[in-house]
């Protein structure tokens, strides 16, 4: 009486059309070269830069603990932070290997 039938529209991909979807696989491509492509290359530098680790390197960790490397296992570091201390990391948490002769306090 005061409300009225609802009836279904057909909507655009009812009737054959697939151009909708067809905006998806660029969107698609775009996403793989901007997001997945370079974390897969950041990802292989840093696997590299683990397996290169050797003794004498200078590199900072992910908790910004700056130090040379004085023993390196399959899994953990060991880094001297001062004269006579040292500290065990993972050597996940090594981000980045600093040029010769950076720390001199050490």
């Amino acid at each position: 009486m005061f409300i009225s039938n609802a009836y279904a529209q057909s909507g655009p991909m009812a009737s054959g059309d697939f151009s909708g979807l067809f905006i998806f696989i660029p969107m698609i491509v775009l996403m793989y070269f901007l997001m997945v492509r370079p974390q897969m290359k950041r990802q292989k530098e840093q696997k590299s830069m683990m397996e290169a680790l050797a003794k004498n390197d200078e590199v900072i960790t992910a908790g910004g603990v700056l130090g040379k490397v004085t023993k390196v296992t399959d899994a953990y570091v060991t880094l001297e932070i001062a004269n006579g201390t040292e500290v065990v990391v993972q050597k996940i948490a090594v981000t980045m290997l600093l040029p010769k002769g950076t720390i001199k306090a050490i």
